[in-house]
This record gives structure tokens, sequence and C-alpha cells, in this order.
């Protein structure tokens, strides 16, 4: 608790027609408030110094004792007040959110633990049940759901637009190993429900995906988080690689990858940096600036190293792309990150439950900020997404429009970076759109395409074994043959799903690609997996273009040549 912070907000509740300012401002004064002491602590936070906090707090409380005595109706003074801090952190930003007591204890399973589900973190937002990110590895991933995807159904049973709770959605879509559970779900740019049927398993969660070496001399490490484990994994990742290879060059892989926590972003960070060097510092108007900088000796000082990040790459992930950028450690390729610069610190209510309030900025080395702009309201800051591709921004770098005040230098070679929002790559590379292979992607989601490949290394896993004694002798000669893909096609058709024959040749080369990978996952691991999977990545091909040419690479992080 900081003491020296106070709260001033405009609590709106449409019903009555009300508006009340509610002002608290000494945390040691013991006031009873009854049924509201909870929205009470919620406005602990902010700035108010100029009002009277003690009768402010009271004409609130006298607020709930006229509804409570005179309404025409029963009313739940606990669920008033939820829906009433709920309503009144939206107003402040995106990225305050209240947790009730229930939910509290199960907020931080994506970033440690592990249990049995499908594998996705989730949000409720709205009322709509919001796929965040799934869990690579686990169930949901295998059949294809996404970040993005809002689902409509579970078994049938509709859960958008009914109140719908943490708890409601873990007793749904968790259970025993091996069960099964269907879900319908509404997609960005799909005209019906998609609906993927998804078997149950010991979800684990890890940070990192993936760690491999390219070529001779260049390593790959993918993460998909910021968690407790982050900074242990990546550091046994690394030093793995070195052990066995001469690591020159790093691809550090943060796409998709949606942030977590600040110490782990500040630790990773800390692997590329020479010590004392500012990696970022956090400021607010009620919280004084605090640096974190670079401490101990890291794992990858030196050598060249590039940056995948895109959309997807938000919070932590920007906080690690900013700083190598800042510092000319390294070059950034791909497309403008979110934009998630706001601090959120947990506050602890009387009754279990807990508000993530945000309390201050991110800003790299440099000065920029990270944050975008959400002065447009919480639904105009959530179609930023969709503002991005009617601009064209995904597909041409000259789509992005930055306003000259936002420019900034790196602090070695004084190049021009810009801030406002999310961190912009030194080499751009537009989204794919060739991946929307509209009948694969159905096989993928029915679980077509993974059960094929489980009966198919059930069958041939020790023929498999014995013939690609090695992950290397398996990726230079294995082969899909067509008649395993006359196979999967048939076994589409089973499940009612009909090819045509342009579809068929339009995805044949992916189909090939996408089954080895999953082949190799199920013969040795993920490492394996995204090696295959990654060999004809535009961003990964154009990484190792650069790093591997000297003159190449210094022209970019000196600023002489821009992509």
């Amino acid at each position: 608790w900081h003491e020296s912070c106070y709260i001033c907000c405009a609590l709106r509740i449409s019903d009555l027609h009300l508006e009340i300012s509610f002002i608290i401002k000494d945390l040691n004064m013991r006031i009873s408030l009854k049924g509201i002491v909870s929205l009470a602590l919620v406005f602990l936070f902010f700035t108010a110094q100029s009002q009277d906090i003690t009768s402010q707090a009271r004409k609130f409380t006298r607020l709930l004792q006229l509804i409570n005595s005179y309404y025409v109706e029963d009313t739940n003074l606990e669920e008033l007040t939820e829906v009433a801090i709920v309503e009144l952190l939206s107003e402040l930003d995106p990225h305050s959110v209240y947790i009730s007591r229930e939910d509290v204890e199960k907020m931080n399973e994506p970033l440690q633990g592990s249990f049995d589900g499908i594998g996705v973190s989730f949000n409720i937002m709205r009322d709509t049940l919001l796929v965040v990110q799934t869990i690579p590895g686990g169930p949901s991933e295998r059949v294809g759901l996404q970040a993005g995807d809002r689902i409509i159904y579970i078994d049938d049973e509709l859960v958008a637009g009914v109140s719908l709770t943490n708890q409601m959605v873990f007793d749904r879509l968790r259970g025993d190993r091996g069960t099964k559970v269907a879900v319908s779900i509404k997609r960005k740019g799909e005209a019906d429900l998609l609906v993927f049927n998804i078997i149950r398993d010991k979800i684990p969660i890890y940070s990192l995906d993936a760690s491999y070496m390219i070529n001779e001399n260049t390593g790959y490490i993918k993460l998909n988080r910021f968690s407790a484990t982050t900074t242990e994994e990546f550091v046994e990742a690394i030093q793995n690689l070195k052990n066995k290879y001469n690591v020159e060059n790093l691809v550090l892989d943060l796409r998709g990858n949606g942030g977590g926590f600040l110490k782990a972003s500040h630790e990773i960070s800390d692997q590329f940096l020479e010590s004392n060097r500012l990696i970022v510092y956090t400021e607010g108007v009620n919280n004084p600036r605090k640096d974190y900088r670079a401490i101990l000796p890291g794992e990858f000082e030196k050598g060249r190293v590039a940056v995948l990040i895109d959309n997807g790459s938000a919070s932590a992930s920007e906080i690690v792309a900013g700083a190598i950028q800042d510092w000319d450690r390294g070059v950034i390729i791909g497309r403008r990150s979110f934009g998630k610069g706001l601090v959120q610190q947990p506050y602890p209510l009387t009754d279990g439950s807990i508000i993530r309030l945000t309390t201050a900025h991110y800003y790299t080395p440099s000065g920029k900020g990270i944050q975008k702009p959400y002065d447009g309201g919480v639904e105009d800051y959530r179609r930023d997404y969709f503002s991005r591709v009617e601009s064209g921004e995904l597909f041409s770098r000259d789509s992005i429009h930055v306003a000259d005040s936002l420019a900034f230098e790196t602090l070695i070679n004084k190049r021009t970076v810009y801030g406002g929002g999310g961190i912009i790559p030194d080499v751009f590379i537009p989204i794919d759109t060739s991946a929307n292979y509209a009948y694969y992607n159905r096989l993928v989601r029915m679980s077509v395409v993974n059960q094929f490949v489980l009966d198919f290394v059930d069958k041939n896993r020790s023929k498999l074994e014995n013939t690609y004694s090695s992950f290397d002798l398996f990726k230079n000669e294995y082969e899909i043959s067509d008649d395993q893909l006359n196979s999967l096609w048939n076994a589409g058709r089973e499940q009612d799903i009909e090819p045509d024959p342009e579809s068929i040749d339009f995805i044949t080369e992916h189909a090939r690609k996408h089954l080895k990978a999953l082949v190799a996952r199920d013969l040795w691991g993920t490492n394996e997996f995204y090696d295959i999977l990654n060999s004809d990545d535009d961003a990964i091909l154009k990484a190792v273009d650069i790093l591997t040419e000297q003159n190449y690479y210094n022209s970019i992080i000196q600023g002489t040549i821009h992509e």
C-alpha cells in the first residue's frame, strides 16, 4: 500500500441516473461502509487532494442506504458494488481490472503451475469468452484454436451473453484427461461459427516453446510469455546451445508473446545488455520514476541479435524489444507490436477480491512511451487490430504513420525511432495471408489432422525410430507421401469435410510441412516441431540473412539503410 496515493473518480449508475464522486484519502482512517467497503478500497489510488474525502465517502454510503431502504425492487448491494467497480475501472483505462474473490486463486495459472483441461488462457470481456492465448503443445493448439477466438457454445451450451464467470468457464472446460469437449467459436473474418472437438489433457505451462540451431552458428529461441520460470528456462536453453554449438548469432522470437511479469522481462533483457544499462523505467502521477537496469553478466552480451515481433507482442515483450532497439544491441524484425505500456499492481480488497490497478507507464531507455492511445474508449481500443488491417499497416511499412513529435534517438548510434504505441521494427515483414487455408484449417479444427498423425505415429513408431535414428536424418529425408495425404483427405470426408481440387492443389505443400512437423513433435518434441514448421518462415529467413552478413547487420544497426 502507498500511503501517499489518492483517487478521485466518477461512478455512473445508469439505472438510477446518478453520478457520484467518491474520494478516499487516508489509508489509516477507519470507515465502516458495510457492504460498500470493497468499492471504497478501489478508489484509494488516484489523485484527489482538494476534495473532502470523508464527506464524499458518507455521500456514497448514503446512496447505498437509500437504495437498500427505498428502491422499488429487492437489491443485492454486493452485486451492485461489483458492477460499479467493474464499470468504474473500465472508464480509467483498458487494463485496470477487478478480480472477484472466487477468481483470485485461478488468475495466475497461465503463469505458473499445471492442470488438466483444454489449454487456453482466456478473458471474459463483456459476457464473451475470449481466447487470449493457446498453451503451446496443449489440446487447443493442436486442433487450431487461436488467440482472439470467441467461444460461443461449450458442448451445445450457450456461454455468450449469460453473465459468465471464470468459475463457470473452469467448470465447463476443465475435466479429466482424455475426456472430450466441443466448443463453437466466432472467429474474425468467418461468417459462421467454427466447431472444434478437443480432447482434454495435462497442460504443461512453459514459457519457452523451442530452442534449436537454425544453421551452424545461428541459434533460435521462442518465448510465449514472461512467467516466473522464464529466466530459468531461457538461461538453460542458451547455455545448452552454447555448450554444443558455436552460437555467434541469436534469433529471439517474441511474436504472439502477450507479456507477463515485469521481473522476467527485466531479467531477459539483462541477458543481452552490459551492466548498468537502463532496460526500462516506470513513472506515474503518484509513482516516482523507477529505473530497471542490467545488473548481472548476461548469457549473450556479445554476438548479433534479431528480435521478432508482431501485433501480438505486448507488454514484457515490448520492454525487451525496446531495450535491445534503443541500445542498438540488435535488429527488430516484423510488424509494430501491440502497444501495452501500463503497469498494473494488484491490491487486495477486504473480502478477498483484488484489483489490478494501473499505477504507472513503461518507458524504453530512450524515453519512448510504449502504450498506444486509449482516449477513444475501451471499444475503440479493442478495435485497434481492425484499424491496422483497414489502414494497410499489416501489409506495408509505409502505412505506419507516426507524428514527428514522437521521434527519439537510439542511445549508441543515434538512429531515429518512434514512440506513441508499440515498438516499430527496424525491418518490416508483411503479414502472410497465404496461411489462410480454409479447407485444411477445418481439418485441423475438427481434430482430423491431429488424430490422423496420432494414429499414424502409433502404428509406425518403431519403424520410424529405426529408420530415422536422428532428427537431422528425419528432417533431411522424411517426406509425407501422396498416399498419406489421400488418407487424410478421406478421413476428412468421414467427418463430412469435402475437399475440392483447387483447395487440394493450394494447400498440398503446406499440409506436407505441417504433417511432417507434427510427426516430428510426436517422435521428439516441440524444438523439432518448430524447426520444421519455421523452415520457410519469412521473418526467420530474413533474420538469418541479416545476421549472417556482418555489413548488412551493421548497416541496419547504424541506421544507414532502412527496410
